[in-house]
C-alpha cells in the first residue's frame, strides 16, 4: 500500500497546486539568439528534402498519367511543399 503523501500535488484533494510562474499573453517573447546550424547539417537536411520531393513528385506525375488528377494535386503539392523547406533549410540555416 502506498503513502497518499506520495502522490504529486494534482493528486492529492482538498490541497492546493502550486502556482506556476507564467507570463501573461500579452507579454513580449524573450529575446533569443538564434545559432544557425552547421553547413555539413543543412546539407544533410536538403538532401533528405530532395529525395522526398522527388518522391512526391513521382507520386504526382504517375498519378496525373493514371488519370488521378486529386491525388496529382496533391503530390504536386507535397513536392512543392518539401522543396520550399529543404531550400528554407540550406539557405537560411
Amino acid at each position: 500500500m502506498t503513502d497518499p503523501d506520495d502522490r504529486g500535488p494534482e493528486e492529492r484533494p482538498g490541497r492546493a497546486t502550486p502556482v506556476r510562474d507564467v507570463p501573461p499573453p500579452d507579454a513580449p517573447a524573450p529575446d533569443v539568439a538564434r545559432t544557425p546550424r552547421p553547413w555539413i547539417e543543412r546539407i544533410g537536411l536538403a538532401a533528405i528534402a530532395t529525395v522526398l520531393a522527388l518522391m512526391f513528385g513521382g507520386v504526382a506525375a504517375s498519378a496525373w498519367v493514371g488519370g488521378e488528377p486529386f491525388l496529382a494535386v496533391m503530390g504536386g503539392i507535397g513536392c512543392l511543399m518539401t522543396a520550399w523547406v529543404g531550400g528554407l533549410t540550406l539557405f537560411r540555416g
